[in-house]
């Protein structure tokens, strides 16, 4: 009885902490930001490794899954569904991009929640964001409607080649290939 009420005690006061921190932070408009460099991020993956965002893709393209809330999940799988079973060749990464103060105080409970939803050999493709890195990506493709997946195709300069924030569309995914058959990996410098 005593292990239950310090349970409740524990998950009020972050409730009381996640309402005075700003839980839920402020929503910013949604923008297209195709043909702009990704902000450089610090991101560490499920499996514990620090991951630079897009400089550890530099060289390859890579398609950025990104949600910014739990209720975004739905959509980012129907994307994964759909980029595996047209067999896209390019890198998947899903980035959980936590916003707000309450969120990074409760990083270490978020990330074990997704650890045991998903299998241990898929960790390192799951890259979550808190703080000033969550923040930067929210201010670099909105937050309106945070539901839907920001589905960014980079090209091996870590420029954004495609986006779109809709929700999950068969149509969509036959443009995300399109625009995946026009980038290609950075092109080799020779040193004279």
């Amino acid at each position: 009885m005593k292990k239950l009420s310090l349970v409740l005690i524990s998950l009020a006061l972050l409730a009381g902490a996640t309402a005075t921190l700003g839980g839920c932070s402020s929503t910013i408009e949604n923008r297209d930001p195709s043909g702009e460099p990704f902000p450089s991020v610090e991101a560490t993956s499920l499996a514990g490794e620090t991951v630079r965002i897009p400089e550890d893709f530099a060289g390859a393209p890579v398609l950025l899954l990104v949600g910014y809330v739990q209720g975004s999940q739905f959509d980012i799988d129907r994307w994964l569904y759909g980029a595996i079973d047209a067999d896209l060749e390019v890198a998947l990464r899903e980035v959980p991009a936590a916003r707000g103060a309450a969120a990074s105080l409760a990083k270490g409970f978020i990330d074990s929640g997704m650890q045991r939803g998903i299998p241990k050999d898929e960790w390192g493709a799951v890259t979550t964001t808190y703080g000033d890195a969550a923040e930067a990506i929210g201010q670099f493709t909105g937050t309106e409607r945070p539901r839907n997946a920001r589905v960014l195709l980079l090209d091996a300069n870590g420029i954004v080649r495609w986006f779109y924030d809709q929700g999950y569309s068969a149509l969509k995914l036959k443009g995300l290939e399109a625009a995946l058959e026009g980038v290609t990996p950075a092109a080799d410098v020779d040193a004279d």
